[in-house]
């Protein structure tokens, strides 16, 4: 199997065991959806999840750059606190497939961009329910929504295919991360306090009481969120899905979608 010049290795393994799978019908899905996901993931520091032997067996997070990536995987300097590290850009269709074909399940991405790193463009609110009622996440984001856009923002909503929501909106560059997580944090404590019974910003589940966690810490400095469109690494194959906002009325699950409920195989072109 060769995808855009890529010789796609075992393309006959099976990565979601339960749905039967393989790697080259998740190879299939990326280049299908690319279009829809590049500019999600364009000239953002990637942290890649990876899963060599499928989604059964234990994966791990890549932050860095292998020394065997070839040219043409842009790459991005950033400070840590060790010092720097070099992490990749994905900036088109044969850089996604390349990362696919490396056993990258999820992408991560940063919420600045490699030309001003220390300056976000985006804040993300993750809604990750302490127990398994949706209809309280559903709830979640609907109040978020409506704080937000009183706040003057456009607030958008995806499904994350495993557990819960994210409700995310685009900001101008200028502010650094610390600047923007205070004013996110001030958010966060104002919604709490208006739905007490519903949302809390309780880091440790023990302490959350049943409650919907409103995570803003994220807004940080070298900190993630799963690309939209990226498959999860979950039983049934969920997808990070961006949805209208009328939509999150009708679905039931934030694993509504999946590989098998959304993508229809194509073969992709050579």
């Amino acid at each position: 199997m060769e995808v855009l010049g890529i010789h796609i290795s075992h393309p006959e393994r099976v990565v979601y065991p339960k749905e039967g799978i393989t790697k080259g019908d998740v190879v299939r899905y990326y280049h299908w959806i690319s279009e829809k996901m590049l500019p999600f993931l364009r000239n953002r520091p990637l942290t890649l999840q990876r899963f060599p032997s499928g989604v059964e067996e234990e994966g791990f997070y890549q932050k860095n750059v292998s020394d065997y990536f070839p040219f043409f995987i842009k790459r991005v300097e950033v400070e840590t606190e060790e010092g720097t590290n070099i992490q990749c850009i994905c900036n088109n269709k044969k850089s996604l497939i390349y990362l696919v074909n490396q056993n990258t399940l999820t992408f991560h991405t940063w919420l600045s961009k490699r030309d001003r790193i220390h300056q976000p463009d985006k804040v993300i609110f993750d809604l990750d329910p302490s127990g398994n009622s949706f209809e309280e996440v559903r709830q979640a984001a609907l109040i978020l929504r409506d704080f937000l856009q009183n706040k003057r923002r456009k607030p958008h909503v995806m499904t994350t295919g495993k557990n819960g929501l994210h409700v995310y909106y685009k900001v101008r560059r200028g502010k650094s991360y610390e600047e923007i997580k205070q004013e996110v944090k001030a958010f966060a404590d104002e919604l709490v306090a208006a739905h007490p019974d519903l949302l809390t910003t309780q880091l440790r589940k023990d302490q959350r009481d049943g409650k919907i966690f409103l995570d803003y810490l994220r807004n940080s400095y070298a900190q993630t969120a799963v690309c939209p469109y990226s498959l999860r690494p979950t039983e049934n194959a969920g997808i990070a899905m961006p949805i209208q906002w009328g939509l999150l009325e009708a679905i039931e699950s934030p694993q509504e979608f999946t590989f098998k409920t959304y993508f229809r195989s194509p073969e992709p072109k050579k």
